[in-house]
């Protein structure tokens, strides 16, 4: 018997089992923005971030977040949380703590951390499996801190936990002569093979088959290092698209349900050949205005959505074009105020990580 089938058995007494992104829907941790600090300026940032908000790094790396901006947002992921328990979801949150505190290791320093806003980036969910990313941004370094709580209670009752190997991010990782492409079809990365580094959110679950986006975050050392984790019950597939600064694949390609796929028109003009037979929407162009300020993400955050089943699906209260696409292509769409938090750099799939989903492990190709 394989690894995995072995393990289906003993998923029902683990509070971790989760094997794709739309089977029902039963925990989920929901992040926070309290403490959140403005990102200290690094080369792996020009790499990734808008460019109008460069300066602000520059100027108040490591300075707290306007508060008033942090409590719009923490308004609307409050009304996510409540959302999903009357969906019947059990929500948990992270810990709320200061995250403009400096720290440093013995080869670099940072003015301070980010936030706990967006547990699918350093939160990994494969089966009973619980995996920590080692990511590539300093800022972020300690950031699981506000999580530990509750992964360790999650040890406690069952669930395996695994931290991949802490990256050092010493100098020798990073482009420090880092410029973005001319070719969106063939792009520079500010990361190289020094070692294994991966955001959580550059991979997108399938059953057996995961696809994964090497980024500006995440290396092929980082995805060789999970391929051989997972072993041979896993198909990782590493898939391109046209994007000249790749950051996160779910706001660039999202299974919705078995034979269902919502895309990002701009980065996937051609369909991955496992999904040709599948349905595929694309994406209709985000409406969040030119005046909402977009701090760390593209408009396209809009297609960031969050599935509960195989039928309903989160989507942004505004995202009126969106909502019409996804009822007309067979979904119940149940909407949320989300504009500030998007402003932080990620929507509903990135403020979540489903702990537990109700299903078992399948193939779907």
């Amino acid at each position: 018997m394989s690894v995995a089938r072995a393990r289906e058995g003993e998923n029902t007494r683990s509070p971790v089992c989760s094997y794709n992104e739309w089977d029902p829907l039963e925990e989920v941790i929901v992040g926070v923005l309290d403490g959140a600090a403005v990102p200290t300026w690094h080369i792996s940032l020009k790499a990734t971030m808008p460019e109008d908000q460069w300066r602000l790094f520059q100027s108040r790396g490591g300075a707290p977040f306007d508060p008033e901006l942090i409590a719009r947002g923490n308004r609307e992921l409050d009304e996510l949380a409540h959302i999903l328990t009357a969906e019947g979801v059990n929500v948990r949150r992270p810990a709320r703590i200061d995250h403009a505190t400096p720290f440093a290791t013995p080869n670099w320093r940072s003015e301070g951390g980010l936030y706990a806003a967006m547990p699918r980036d350093l939160l990994l969910v494969v089966g009973d499996e619980i995996i920590e990313a080692p990511m590539a941004w300093r800022c972020r370094y300690f950031e699981i801190s506000a999580y530990r709580e509750l992964i360790k209670g999650y040890f406690r009752d069952g669930a395996r936990w695994t931290s991949a190997p802490k990256p050092e991010l010493k100098d020798e990782l990073y482009d420090p002569h880092y410029v973005e492409s001319d070719d969106e079809d063939a792009p520079r990365f500010v990361i190289n093979e020094f070692e294994p580094t991966f955001d959580a959110a550059d991979f997108i679950r399938c059953g057996r088959d995961i696809f994964v986006q090497q980024s500006q975050v995440t290396n092929m050392s980082g995805i060789r290092w999970l391929e051989r984790h997972l072993g041979s019950d896993y198909r990782i597939h590493v898939l391109p698209f046209r994007d000249a600064a790749p950051m996160h694949i779910d706001a660039t390609l999202m299974p919705l349900a078995p034979g269902k796929l919502l895309v990002n028109p701009e980065r996937v003009p051609k369909i991955p050949p496992l999904f040709s037979r599948w349905d595929v929407l694309g994406s209709p162009c985000s409406t969040i205005p030119d005046s909402h300020p977009m701090f760390m993400s593209s408009r396209w955050v809009n297609m960031n959505v969050l599935m509960i089943d195989e039928r309903r699906v989160v989507v942004e209260r505004q995202e009126e074009p969106l909502i019409r696409a996804l009822k007309d292509f067979g979904f119940t769409c149940i909407p949320c105020d989300f504009r500030h938090v998007m402003s932080f750099g990620g929507a509903f799939h990135c403020v979540t990580c489903d702990v537990r989903r109700r299903g078992t492990l399948e193939s779907y190709f």
